[in-house]
């Protein structure tokens, strides 16, 4: 496929705010999980929460829509001037010329669960009376309400590969000619139905996760804001690239991946053939890797049989926790910072690699220069997405 300018991104978690304090933390194997504090029952875990939030306000031109999401959003788009130069590029290109594609997994599902405590004192009040809120399609409808565009504005729910797959989204609505830009993303953010619905599922560990350790047992759910802007290569030659695309959909089991890693691996020979390279040429991998026992079996596996040992690989979920579907617009992110800094991030949690891991896990941060990077994102029902990252010097 024909590489698409990334001509600005940013992200925000738990890690802090914008792409310094992301790239610095994960230099440094610092992460940012804490014991949970946010939940309106007591529920012993950790998570990755984003300090500050309560006191964000929204412009009183999208006061209508104020939501914990909405605002995650809105303290998102203000890092690292994305917010200029997505509004630079609806001047440029035109209002219905640029595209909005979100992902997310539960939107502002929390002003849902604000309603129903209302409904139970007895009145229904503020937001939770707001129809556009209780829409998964909130957030891009906030998202292309900030930014005045008429093009068009898609919402991408696929679990936690959600907002991977914006980017393929909006790499077919750019090679189609049907718009000349693309603001991608995702966001979600805490609530109780997250947080007790994965610990009803027995997947939530009671301290900080642990990606391929071999006492692993559970994920730590975090909070995250991401977005990138995307443009033909030749609107930003300077800018790095989103060189391939590979999607699958499985369909193996409601919530644990193929045994044998099937959807997992069509998804990654869709994105190496887009991109136009092979194994050997990739530099670093995000890996899924959620701490759970299945989904890092399965993926360590994958990782060990398809790739050289000189590949690093390694899971940052233990920095910033799942953040579900903003987990897959996050991790490029990382990757995108990976590769503009030269180094490759740590498995933060990990002690004790599982046996069935490779000499691909990368245990420690460390500095190497990394030309192209992969992404895995995988969502439940077997919805998995990997994206093809490089710096500017990739073929156009």
């Amino acid at each position: 496929m024909p590489a698409l300018a990334i001509s600005a991104y940013t992200l925000t978690s738990c890690l802090g705010h914008g792409r310094t304090a992301h790239a610095t933390a994960l230099a440094a194997g610092q992460g940012g999980l804490r014991p949970n504090d946010f939940s309106s029952a007591p529920l012993d875990c950790c998570i990755g929460r984003v300090d500050g939030l309560e006191a964000q306000q929204l412009p009183p031109s999208l006061a209508a829509w104020d939501c914990r999401n909405n605002r995650l959003a809105w303290f998102g788009l203000q890092g690292d001037g994305v917010l200029a130069a997505m509004s630079a590029a609806v001047q440029r290109h035109g209002h219905h010329r640029v595209a909005v594609v979100m992902g997310t997994s539960t939107g502002s599902i929390r002003v849902a669960e604000q309603g129903y405590r209302c409904l139970q004192a007895g009145q229904l009040t503020g937001p939770a009376r707001d129809p556009r809120l209780h829409s998964l399609h909130s957030l891009a409808g906030f998202v292309a309400a900030a930014l005045s565009t008429a093009g068009p504005c898609l919402t991408v729910s696929t679990a936690c590969s959600s907002s991977a797959k914006v980017f393929a989204v909006a790499a077919r609505l750019l090679h189609l000619g049907l718009v000349d830009a693309a603001v991608v993303g995702g966001v979600d953010s805490l609530c109780d139905s997250v947080l007790f619905g994965f610990h009803s599922l027995g997947l939530v560990s009671t301290h900080a996760c642990r990606p391929f350790d071999r006492e692993r047992d559970g994920i730590s759910i975090g909070e995250a804001a991401g977005f990138a802007l995307l443009e033909r290569a030749d609107a930003n030659p300077a800018a790095p690239r989103l060189i391939g695309y590979g999607e699958s959909s499985d369909a193996h089991h409601m919530s644990t991946p193929h045994p044998d890693g099937l959807g997992a691996s069509l998804a990654l020979d869709a994105a190496l053939a887009r991109a136009g390279i092979d194994e050997s040429a990739v530099d670093y991998l995000n890996l899924h890797g959620t701490a759970t026992p299945k989904n890092d079996e399965v993926e360590a596996a994958l990782l060990a049989r398809r790739f050289p040992a000189t590949l690093a690989a390694s899971s940052t979920k233990g920095y910033t926790g799942h953040t579900l579907g903003a987990a897959g617009i996050v991790e490029a992110a990382i990757c995108l910072l990976a590769i503009e800094h030269g180094f490759v991030p740590g498995n933060l949690g990990c002690r004790t690699p599982d046996p069935v891991c490779g000499p691909q896990l990368a245990q420690h941060a460390r500095r190497q220069p990394v030309a192209v990077a992969l992404s895995n994102s995988f969502g439940f029902g077997g919805n998995n997405a990997c994206l093809a990252l490089a710096g500017p010097e990739a073929p156009r």
